[in-house]
């Protein structure tokens, strides 16, 4: 991929190694990928190292299958100042007759980064068609959009007061786990928020065949160094008729002190299958105190902010 160029699809067959619970690709390695792709068209179109803001609207339509062949295409839509906002879509199918599904798409938000660690200009793109244009007025209309989702979820309350399941997985960040700037690889924290959530949906449902449909809101607010103690803490917000809305942090810090730092924040949601991997009801959730109550009402207020931005997507 040259430098400059606004688009780059990666292609690869969906391994073993990559099946959730469910027997079919997990979201969180969906998520890793999407984070990839971005990550390529962001580096290629900046020229320099770039770092993961925010991925929004993630819906995830169909399951990619063990086997199957992946293209992930991420297009760079608008840019700002220093930022690159990134199309991203996963298409999946058998390779024998290379006839690819949208599985799933997003916009992301990438941030360039300069040799002294500060965010750096980028070139800055100039639409040439009309879908050009229209895309880039999405994205410009989503910045609003974003700015409200980030600023409900940034003033909630989440304390012991709550009595609302939660699970919380804590572990070293492994050098494994490193990225292409010496932190942790924005794909794998996003891996992690959809693995805690998974668990907290495991132990209410009592089954492992729960399925991520959604994952959004997701805001990094700093790096995760490799070596620090990392807590995901994944609590439920809502149930609906057949779907779980989960609140999940990242915290980490250096395993010396112990102290923890907010690194990242999502929702995501999760639904019950049954054998035949249909969506059945959920076990319905009662909020007891008034913090689970602000939290409910919080969850129900997204999925209309959510709606919004849905109502601004642009499909070419």
């Amino acid at each position: 991929m040259p430098r400059g160029a606004r688009e780059i699809t990666l292609r690869f067959l969906a391994a073993p190694t990559d099946a959730g619970y469910s027997g079919t690709v997990g979201g969180g390695r969906v998520l890793e990928w999407i984070d990839k792709a971005g990550y390529a068209a962001a580096a290629g179109w900046s020229g320099t190292y770039s770092v993961t803001a925010y991925v929004g609207n993630v819906r995830f339509a169909r399951p990619v299958d063990v086997g199957d062949l992946v293209e992930a295409t991420a297009r760079v839509i608008h840019t700002g100042t220093t930022s690159m906002h990134i199309l991203v879509t996963v298409s999946a199918g058998n390779p024998k007759d290379s006839d690819l599904t949208k599985t799933t798409d997003c916009i992301m938000v990438f941030v360039a980064v300069g040799e002294n660690g500060r965010p750096t200009p980028v070139p800055q793109l100039v639409p040439e068609t009309e879908s050009d244009r229209e895309w880039q007025e999405s994205a410009v209309t989503r910045i609003g959009l974003r700015g409200e989702i980030a600023a409900a979820m940034a003033a909630q309350t989440y304390s012991d007061a709550g009595t609302a399941p939660r699970a919380v997985l804590r572990f070293l960040a492994a050098p494994t786990d490193v990225n292409w700037g010496g932190k942790v690889h924005g794909g794998i924290v996003m891996r992690w928020i959809d693995e805690a959530a998974h668990v907290l949906a495991t132990e209410w449902t009592g089954s492992a065949s729960n399925v991520a449909v959604y994952a959004g809101g997701v805001r990094f607010y700093r790096p995760l160094r490799i070596g620090h103690l990392v807590e995901v803490e994944a609590r439920l917000l809502l149930t609906g008729t057949s779907s779980m809305h989960i609140s999940v942090h990242v915290r980490s810090g250096d395993p010396a002190t112990g102290d923890l730092d907010l690194t990242t924040h999502s929702l995501i949601v999760f639904v019950p299958l049954d054998s035949d991997g249909h969506a059945i009801r959920a076990r319905p959730w009662t909020p007891v105190s008034d913090e689970d109550i602000a939290l409910r009402d919080h969850a129900e207020a997204l999925v209309e902010m959510r709606n919004r931005v849905d109502a601004e997507r642009h499909i070419p």
